[in-house]
């Protein structure tokens, strides 16, 4: 898998400081990433444009567009994994960037082997299709999972990679509890180094989609104490 991986996959490292850059380049390379830099978010967006990358690294901290509107714009057009990368582990800084579309963070300083092993799950998740292929429903809500289509009526409704993988591991298993630790190794594959802002802050925003009240949601419903269900 490690080997196809290094052939297949192109990152794209958004980040103002030189050096931080040519750190992150050296040591993905190291792993057998293909690299595209951009100093600004502008350049970013203008590079992906042109050539566009498996996996979307963006510094929160940028002149200009700062990473958030990035990222923003960036996920109105593409579906594409993206990780922002935060000098602080704050938790305003971390939810404000999931918030505005980020699949998963890291922190300064990273440890780069965390970093690559973060990038191979998500692109693991990417290049294992959506799965099975029956249609599953809930309320007026029906999720396609061989389309990678959420439908209400005839209503498409957009939802994120991690969104929709999130949606599908709850549906396919309706009235089932699941942790958070269990949702951050199925939807994430993450273990050890997960966190679980990451479950918390994408169950809400997949509940402004696809729940009539985000804020008295009927269908992915909490259970205190345990975790997330799913309720048809």
């Amino acid at each position: 898998m490690r080997d196809h991986l290094r052939v297949a996959s192109r990152l794209l490292l958004v980040e103002d400081d030189e050096r931080i850059r040519a750190s992150m380049r050296l040591a993905l390379e190291d792993e057998g990433y293909e690299i595209d830099e951009a100093a600004t978010g502008e350049d970013g967006l203008e590079t992906f444009g042109q050539r566009p990358a498996d996996v979307v690294l963006i510094d929160l901290m940028l002149p200009g567009i700062d990473g958030l509107e990035c990222c923003r714009a960036l996920r109105r057009v593409s579906a594409v994994p993206v990780i922002v990368v935060t000098a602080r582990s704050d938790t305003h800084d971390v939810v404000a960037g999931l918030e505005a579309g980020a699949d998963d963070y890291v922190t300064k300083p990273f440890v780069a082997k965390e970093l690559a092993a973060r990038i191979r799950a998500l692109l693991r998740r990417v290049r294992a299709g959506n799965g099975g292929s029956t249609a599953m429903a809930f309320g007026d809500v029906v999720v396609v999972p061989e389309e990678g289509a959420v439908r209400r009526g005839d209503e498409e409704i957009h939802l994120t990679r991690t969104e929709f993988h999130l949606l599908c591991e709850l549906a396919g298993s309706p009235g089932k509890v699941f942790s958070r630790e269990q949702l951050l190794e199925r939807v994430w594959g993450y273990d050890y180094f997960g966190d679980g802002r990451l479950v918390d802050v994408h169950i809400r925003r997949l509940r402004t989609k696809i729940e009539p009240d985000a804020a008295n949601p009927r269908h992915v419903v909490t259970v205190r104490g345990l975790g997330y269900k799913l309720v048809s």
